[in-house]
């Protein structure tokens, strides 16, 4: 009997959004809900394979050329996607990624200007067949995601852009959310914390019906 490929799920939205706070209720759910036997892979970007955690260090606190920004980051998720994301489904396991390519189109694209065409080479080039199953993207204005940033520790290069910056890449997010409705779920990330885990039930719940 051929095993059932497992789904994957990614988590977006600008820093202070609030992403974060609900990945481990998701998993939580999923392993509640679809049973005992389902494994589940919880992993993030930049990161997720010991190459993909070095690149992530630098990618988060060096200054570099926006271009090797961008190559840096498909470049660590060429491994994560050899070396974790595609041998979990392969196997049926389910998997939840902090972040996926819809980051960069929104951090390098939006943000930081670089050409579009480019990241949809790029895109074509590490992952021509492979686009997360179902996408959340915790969505709130401006000015509530960065009174909500966490002024007690050290910010990493992105949290330190000015407003601008943000607010751009929160536009491109939206944009991928309109040219790819059919896996983008967007979540109003100001409404309180039960409000938002009661309507990702939802949309879990119905994800794990199909």
């Amino acid at each position: 009997m051929t095993q059932q490929r497992g789904k994957f799920i990614s988590f977006e939205g600008i820093d202070g959004a609030g992403k974060s706070t609900h990945i481990g209720f998701v998993a939580q759910f999923l392993q509640t809900q679809g049973g005992v036997a389902m494994e589940l892979v919880t992993t993030r970007e930049p990161g997720g394979t010991p190459l993909g955690e070095k690149l992530r260090d630098l990618l988060l606190h060096e200054k570099m050329h926006l271009e090797t920004e961008a190559l840096l980051m498909f470049a660590s998720r060429r491994e994560h996607i050899a070396q974790v994301i595609e041998p979990a489904l392969a196997r049926g396991a389910w998997v939840i990624s902090d972040r996926f390519t819809d980051a960069s189109f929104a951090y390098q694209g939006g943000g930081r200007g670089m050409d579009r065409a480019k990241m949809e080479a790029l895109e074509q080039w590490v992952h021509p067949h492979l686009q997360p199953d179902l996408t959340f993207l915790f969505d709130l204005p401006l000015e509530v995601a960065r009174a909500r940033l966490d002024a007690t520790r050290s910010l990493d290069k992105f949290e330190q852009e000015q407003a601008d910056f943000f607010a751009a890449t929160r536009q491109e997010y939206l944009r991928r959310a309109a040219q790819f409705p059919q896996r983008f779920r967007v979540i109003d990330s100001t409404q309180d914390i039960a409000a938002i885990q009661l309507q990702l039930s939802g949309i879990l719940q119905a994800e794990l019906s199909a």
